[in-house]
Order: structure tokens, then C-alpha cells, then sequence
């Protein structure tokens, strides 16, 4: 699947929308997390501090590769380096959301990785969501940290943080970021109850990712 660059219109509209997307599914609240998505000019993103629930499309923000602001009257994120880092580090992604869902937080928060123990996860992220090193928020080092993590993944979790999750278009991203939070819930109610988890084999695991790649991705969007 090409990347389909949006307006820069419909690209502000898109997050909007999907701020409020995230708020109904809890996968953020109030002004944490951030958004993003590629225009035919410039990356669109949310403005640092402003509340989901108020947003409008004239409040995002329009910035370049090195984070100049080229539209828009607010302050960018204070996670813009992460997204751009990751725009950078992986030619494919069209956009990236950054959650602060509860139980990927909570792994988070004991730095840990997201196991391989569920099918949609390894299809979707490639594999076991690793946790990356922590940064302090809004540091060049965190968005080092987090691409490091990212490799070969669509997901990652930021230590004492939360979650970033990127994908082709915003709907992908969007899909990474549930199947995460699904993934890291089982995995704490599994410790929560002293069960063994159980991970999936490795070359089992880059199966299901190749086949969701080539094929089930496609029929998601009709295109096979």
C-alpha cells in the first residue's frame, strides 16, 4: 500500500477526528498524547497542551522535517522530535499517535515489553513490543530511544511514559495502538493472576506478520 498524502485540510479535519477517537476508546485523556500525519506539505500534528474535546482543525499545526513551524497559531507537541524521528527512521510510516492507554502504561511503568503471546499482535507489530530506554518527555534522547525500539515493530512503549504506535495512514495507526492496548491488558491480567505466558515461536510469529502484510492488511481495506 502507497502512502496517500492528505490535504493539508482534510489532513487537520483527520486528527481531529481521531483525537476524539481516542478519548471515546481511553486511549488518551485530556491534552496527553499527540498525533500526526504526512501532507502533500509539510506533517500535520496536534498543538502542545490543547484538550482533545476542543480541538478544532484550525488548532494543528503544520511543521517541516526539522520541526519549523510552516502553519498554524499554536506551539507544535512537545513530542514533535519523536514523531519526526520516526517519519525518518521508517520511509513507510504516514502517520504516528502517541497514547498514554492504561495497561501499556502500566508495563511501561515497569519497564517492560509487550510479549508475543497473542496472534493480532505479531501480525499487526511485527512481533514482541519492546519497551524503550526512558527519556525525559520532549528530549532528542526519547525519540533516539524509541526508534531504537521500534525497529522491525509498528509499537513501542516509552518507559514511565506510554505507547507510540505509527502506521501507513492514520486508520492503521489507529489499529496498532488497540491491538497494543489488547495485547498489554492480557498480559497484565495473565500476571495478575500468576499464570505462565506463553510466547509465540519466533518464525511463527514473522509468518503471521508476512501474511498480514501481503494479505489480510489488503482485505482490511478492500483491496483484495
Amino acid at each position: 500500500m502507497e502512502k496517500k498524502l492528505l490535504t493539508k485540510k482534510a489532513a487537520c479535519a483527520a486528527i481531529v477526528e481521531m483525537g476524539h477517537k481516542l478519548t471515546e476508546k481511553h486511549l488518551v485523556a485530556g491534552s496527553w498524547g499527540n498525533i500526526s500525519t504526512l501532507t502533500r506539505k509539510g506533517i500535520a500534528i496536534t498543538p502542545s497542551g490543547l484538550g482533545y474535546e476542543k480541538l478544532t482543525p484550525a488548532d494543528i499545526v503544520i511543521v517541516d522535517a526539522e520541526g519549523q513551524a510552516l502553519a498554524g497559531k499554536h506551539i507544535p507537541s512537545s513530542e514533535t522530535k519523536v514523531h519526526l524521528a520516526i517519519y525518518k527512521a521508517f520511509p513507510e510510516a504516514g502517520a504516528v499517535i502517541h497514547t498514554h492507554s492504561i495497561y501499556a502504561s502500566a508495563l511501561a511503568a515497569m519497564h517492560e515489553d509487550v510479549p508475543a503471546v497473542i496472534e493480532d499482535i505479531v501480525q499487526i507489530c511485527g512481533g514482541k513490543v519492546n519497551c524503550a530506554e526512558y527519556a525525559m518527555t520532549g528530549t532528542q534522547e526519547l525519540a533516539d530511544a524509541a526508534v531504537k525500539a521500534l525497529a522491525g515493530r509498528k509499537a513501542c512503549l516509552l518507559a514511565n511514559h506510554g505507547a507510540v504506535c505509527w502506521g501507513k495512514d492514520l486508520a492503521e495507526a489507529l489499529l496498532v495502538a488497540e491491538i497494543l492496548e489488547k495485547a498489554a491488558q492480557i498480559v497484565v491480567l495473565c500476571k495478575s493472576c500468576g499464570g505462565k505466558l506463553h510466547e509465540l515461536d519466533a518464525a511463527d510469529s514473522e509468518a503471521m506478520h508476512t501474511f498480514y502484510e501481503e494479505h489480510y492488511s489488503k482485505r482490511q481495506r478492500g483491496e483484495e
